[in-house]
């Protein structure tokens, strides 16, 4: 009979990119080097990353980092809204401001959005079938962190607004049977040095 063992997921957003988003800075591509050397030991057998040229570019950078590893592209793993709050779920003061800057992305990202998120909650959270831990990074995007975050914290759908992850940073959850959760690391850039440190962050929630 099959049981169930640890998942470990480990997170990373896409390192600096270009003001067109259109490839990696300079920056960026030193950022994902760094990120993979940091890798380099762990027991990572598989890179999933978004379709999106800046995901795809840094998951390249490490997985030429490593030895022996699945490199996979994965819609679930793009950048789209997971979830958008109702009226009345955050707080008046905050929510009208929220909800806007949300409209401002594509139909497209914002009702596409929540099915991919939860293919993404399927495909890359919970504990694994068999007998043997699973060690897997996801190169993808600041929402979808947040999301995933999130879900293993328990908190309300809406709760991944405000959970920001600095570029080529990493998080890492565990998942083990019979087990909430664990989140092991979040949004570490101990690899990086300090001038590569907070990219993607808003200047006044970098400390």
């Amino acid at each position: 009979m099959t049981g169930t063992a640890d998942r470990y997921l480990y997170l990373a957003r896409h390192a600096e990119a270009s003001s067109d988003e259109s490839t990696l800075t300079e920056s960026g591509r030193r950022q994902a080097v760094l990120l993979g050397e940091r890798l380099r030991d762990s027991p990572v057998s598989v890179i999933h990353h978004g379709p999106l040229r800046r995901a795809e570019e840094t998951a390249e950078l490490v997985h030429g980092r490593l030895d022996g590893v699945d490199l996979r592209m994965s819609k679930a793993a793009g950048d789209y809204i997971p979830y958008l709050p109702e009226p009345g779920e955050i707080t008046a003061e905050s929510g009208d401001a929220t909800l806007a800057r949300l409209a401002q992305f594509s139909a497209e990202e914002r009702e596409l959005g929540p099915a991919l998120a939860q293919e993404a909650l399927r495909r890359f959270t919970g504990p694994v079938e068999g007998s043997e831990s699973r060690h897997e990074l996801v190169v993808t995007h600041n929402f979808l962190i947040g999301w995933i975050v999130r879900a293993a914290l328990d908190a309300p759908k809406w709760r991944w607004i405000a959970l920001n992850h600095a570029n080529a940073a990493l998080t890492v959850i565990r998942y083990a049977p019979g087990r909430p959760a664990s989140v092991l690391l979040y949004n570490d850039t101990g690899h990086l040095p300090a001038p590569l440190r907070w990219t993607g962050f808003p200047p006044e929630l970098q400390v």
